[in-house]
């Protein structure tokens, strides 16, 4: 670690804050009826904005030779444009806090996918982690009063497709590599790319949003989730330089914690027991999913999307 252990923390835990407060914005931005492509389509707008300007800043191209589009389409279908349109559905139903620990299961999906591809090896250790990720989302839907609304249920297998795609797409990266490119370049190229592929879908389904006919509170949360994302993981970058990746995907703890509170705070959610006792089995699943110190996390920390912690 080349930076002082409490700044490490401290960058952290404001990494886990930011990250974790886009969960509860993004249910804002659907609370009016906005549709997912056109909420997709301007979310990318300001991924693009922010991480290009950071790109010139730094003095670097974006890479569009061919050797790219086959990275950049995986990212940008299953890191923003189809895990997003699962996500925004189901977050349009069901309570921000859970839409938080659903997204935390982005590494109990993710071992299953490097195992087939060849990126994990086999551990027993991390198949009683899955069980306990499997646990956990049993206790959403499982028992009576888990949920406000029993129908709710329906909705979170949509939302667990969202952390399927996450880790499908940190997976891929992980086998294939970024041919070279940073981490910023990728997502940009690929943000870009996810733009050319929603303006049309948008257009053609109706679900265009003009952010100009009302712009309000829905309007401002979509605007605040996807810049939050796009700064955060500029630091995100720089944290993994400077304390390692292991050390950085400690973050998906803290989203996944933070993504509740904040709910709580800015929805006035309340949870039944049930819900907190599916938060504890979670997060360890997670731990005993995570690889042990010194190695790589199963997938990189932050997908394209605003919502998901990756590990």
């Amino acid at each position: 670690m080349t930076i002082r252990p409490s700044l490490a923390y401290l960058v952290l835990f404001v990494m886990g804050a930011g990250w974790g407060l886009s969960v509860p914005l993004s249910k804002i931005a659907v609370s009016t009826g906005h549709q997912p492509l056109g909420l997709i389509f301007w979310q990318l707008v300001v991924v693009v904005t922010l991480l290009g300007g950071i790109n010139i800043l730094r003095g670097k191209r974006i890479e569009f030779a061919r050797p790219y589009w086959r990275l950049y389409l995986a990212i940008a279908l299953c890191g923003a444009v189809l895990p997003d349109i699962f996500f925004y559905l189901a977050a349009a139903r069901l309570p921000g806090g859970i839409m938080a620990i659903v997204i935390a299961s982005v590494p109990i999906f993710s071992l299953p996918i490097a195992l087939l591809l060849g990126n994990e090896r086999f551990a027993w250790r991390r198949l009683l982690g899955l069980s306990f990720g499997l646990a956990g989302i049993i206790l959403l839907v499982g028992p009576e009063a888990s949920l406000p609304d029993r129908a709710m249920a329906a909705f979170v297998p949509i939302a667990l497709l969202a952390p399927m795609l996450y880790a499908t797409e940190g997976n891929l990266v992980a086998k294939w590599g970024t041919q070279g490119l940073d981490p910023i370049q990728t997502i940009l190229g690929a943000s870009m790319l996810g733009l050319v592929i929603t303006f049309p879908l948008a257009l053609v389904s109706g679900h265009w949003v003009d952010p100009t006919a009302s712009f309000g509170g829905p309007e401002l949360a979509l605007i605040a989730s996807a810049a939050i994302h796009g700064i955060v993981y500029a630091v995100y970058v720089w944290l993994v330089g400077q304390a390692g990746s292991v050390f950085a995907a400690q973050a998906s703890y803290l989203v996944t914690g933070c993504g509740v509170l904040w709910s709580m705070l800015l929805l006035q959610e309340r949870y039944a027991i049930w819900v907190w006792v599916a938060l504890g089995v979670m997060m360890i699943g997670i731990a005993l999913v995570q690889p042990r110190r010194g190695r790589s996390p199963l997938v990189p920390v932050a997908p394209m999307g605003d919502h998901a912690p990756h590990s």
